[in-house]
């Protein structure tokens, strides 16, 4: 058949909607398996499979599927065409659990520790040419263990055994209407489960935890009579963790066993754990231990005289039953053996943690949301990486660490020259803003560091908010000083700003406009102060060309750079060294725009001198202010 005769062949079409149909329960040719019913089957000349279904229910350690009484046509078949294949939560696929059926006319496929409340699909698929029907009958046995301590055989046939909504799944069925009558019930005399080794282990009664709500993912677990609990040395001892959805689901599961090794009595015995989610999950025999299937994997550990303690994390883990099989072996010439009359003692913690270990030095643990998903993560600094901030392998130094800090609080000593300047122009208000910006600005980047290297005078979200107003409310006064205002216009201009500053770093400390808003703002007051007075002076003001070129277009420049570095360069990678050079330039930008300022005092005489003078130089000295 070729490959467009493939693609549009009737029967595939057919069957791939009969599968997507089947699997969202709206198609009754997907029939249900009862559990110790036999039911006939037909496999049509022009169908190649056909699917079917059987819901596990929990404490379940044994599926078996058998396929009976295969014919063609009217006659028994000498061999049956057929291949079974089997699959949990979904079709099988090629690489699926199968069986071929053309050796023998009673086939039957045997699954140990399926998953528990699921569905398994069963695939009954033709081996040879279409063109014939073939007729067989299918069947399906569980083996049951809900009786804790109780091994007993083959379920009996039960509807609210088999179906979902007696487990209080959502979405299950909540009726038998529809689906096939159930055919001839086997009894567990008629048909046994041959070779029982396959379907090992046995039933295991499973101890249930308590569960304690400290905090956000903060859960501890305690086992009924513990936290010691004694390993048989004839079975698993098997524990039972419940994890609620959402609530549990944002941390991680932290499991610590640690082995009492005065309960050995010298014998050297190893204590193999399995932890695995929605089923109990440990196999082997004698000499040999595993904590996978071909359909399952856990997470296993192990303890000894030796290597006492062993400890397992789980980062957002999956909600639901978790369960802990442990089992003790001991040490032979020949590998592992059962130990006789040897009962190891442990100590059992389990419990949820919001991050591992609290992130560790170089981390901080946040509670984070995304939609309507809360989680916990750790934010890693200093170049660590890692679940819990252990990774190492891109660390900063301690030398690179202690240069950056230095680095960033030192270059805040280029707001001396603007000090100075501020305070030989007599501009006192103005010179306390830059020794305030300078104080804050070093001992905020000083408490900021990643590392190690850290030093904070206060709290961590004041020396920020400071360290913001003071960079905010230089480059205000600074400009404003550069309008020569009158000074009530002036001071009332310096209050309004430093309010509506704080009000906006409160709203948004990083945003780029927080400094270019108020920049622009205060420029355009400066550049209609400095049009009016060039009207009024019928003169371009500044009026010497020595303060536009040596200080206002420098000063322009430099604060432009400053911006551009802020805004377009700035990254964490190169945040140590690209705002040392900000300070720099901001620092460059002030004192060379505050350089031309007049002297205060020269412009704005006290009463007393106004009046020693004369009310004619009193009238000269405002015409220089602009209102």
């Amino acid at each position: 058949m070729g490959r467009s005769q493939l693609r549009n062949s009737p029967s595939l079409i057919s069957l791939h909607l009969i599968v997507s149909l089947c699997m969202q329960g709206l198609h009754d040719e997907c029939p249900v398996l009862y559990p110790g019913y036999v039911t006939e089957q037909m496999l049509p000349p022009h169908n190649r499979s056909a699917l079917y279904k059987v819901f596990i229910p929990q404490f379940t350690s044994g599926l078996r599927v058998s396929l009976l009484g295969c014919r063609t046509g009217v006659r028994t078949a000498d061999s049956c065409p057929l291949l079974l294949r089997l699959r949990a939560k979904a079709p099988p696929l090629h690489n699926s659990s199968s069986q071929d059926c053309t050796s023998s006319s009673v086939c039957q496929l045997l699954l140990a520790l399926p998953l528990w409340q699921h569905w398994y699909y069963v695939l009954v698929e033709r081996t040879g040419m279409a063109g014939t029907a073939i007729y067989f009958q299918l069947t399906t046995q569980l083996q049951d263990c809900s009786r804790p301590g109780l091994s007993r055989g083959p379920i009996a046939p039960s509807s609210s055994l088999n179906m979902p909504q007696s487990f209080g799944a959502a979405g299950g069925l909540a009726s038998l209407e529809g689906l096939p009558a159930p055919g001839v019930s086997l009894s567990a005399g008629n048909m046994s489960w041959g070779n029982a080794t396959i379907l090992q282990p046995s039933c295991w009664p499973i101890r249930p935890t308590l569960r304690n709500e400290l905090d956000t993912f903060s859960v501890h677990f305690y086992i009924f009579f513990g936290p010691n609990v004694s390993v048989p040395p004839d079975r698993p001892a098997v524990f039972s963790v419940n994890l609620l959805p959402v609530l549990d689901s944002g941390g991680v599961l932290n499991l610590e066993v640690r082995l009492n090794v005065s309960s050995v009595q010298g014998e050297n015995v190893t204590v193999f754990g399995c932890l695995n989610h929605g089923v109990p999950l440990i196999l082997g025999d004698n000499s040999s231990i595993t904590c996978q299937t071909d359909s399952l994997s856990g997470f296993s550990l192990s303890v000894n005289s030796s290597n006492s303690v062993s400890r397992l994390r789980i980062p957002y883990p999956q909600t639901g039953t978790w369960y802990l099989s442990l089992r003790s072996m001991c040490t032979s010439q020949h590998g592992w053996r059962p130990c006789h009359n040897v009962s190891a003692e442990l100590n059992l913690r389990t419990f949820l943690s919001p991050c591992i270990n609290e992130c560790g030095t170089y981390g901080q643990c946040k509670l984070l949301r995304t939609n309507n998903y809360l989680y916990a993560a750790c934010e890693c600094r200093a170049g660590w990486s890692g679940w819990g901030c252990t990774d190492n392998s891109q660390a900063f130094t301690y030398g690179f660490q202690l240069l950056s800090t230095l680095l960033l609080c030192l270059s805040n000593l280029m707001f001396l020259p603007p000090v100075l300047i501020a305070f030989r122009g007599h501009y006192l208000l103005e010179a306390s803003v830059y020794i305030f910006t300078m104080f804050f600005s070093t001992f905020y980047h000083a408490c900021d560091q990643p590392g190690i290297v850290v030093f904070c005078i206060m709290e961590y979200d004041v020396l920020q908010f400071c360290d913001f107003l003071g960079s905010l409310m230089s480059v205000w006064v600074t400009v404003i000083s550069m309008a020569r205002l009158q000074p009530i216009i002036k001071q009332v201009l310096y209050l309004l700003g430093a309010m509506l500053l704080s009000m906006a770093l409160q709203l948004d400390r990083h945003g780029l406009w927080n400094l270019l808003g108020p920049s622009l703002f205060a420029v355009g007051i400066m550049a209609v102060a400095w049009t009016f007075r060039t009207i009024r002076r019928r003169h371009c003001y500044p009026p010497t060309w020595k303060r536009w070129l040596f200080y206002l277009c420098p000063g322009t420049l430099i604060a432009s750079s400053a911006v551009a570095l802020y805004a377009f360069v700035e990254t964490e990678e190169n945040y140590f060294y690209i705002h040392s050079i900000w300070h720099m330039l901001i620092a460059a930008a002030l004192a060379s725009s505050f350089h031309h300022v007049p002297n205060q005092m020269g412009e704005w005489r006290p009463w007393h001198a106004e009046k020693a003078v004369g009310t004619s130089c009193v009238l000269t000295s405002k015409r220089n202010w602009v209102w």
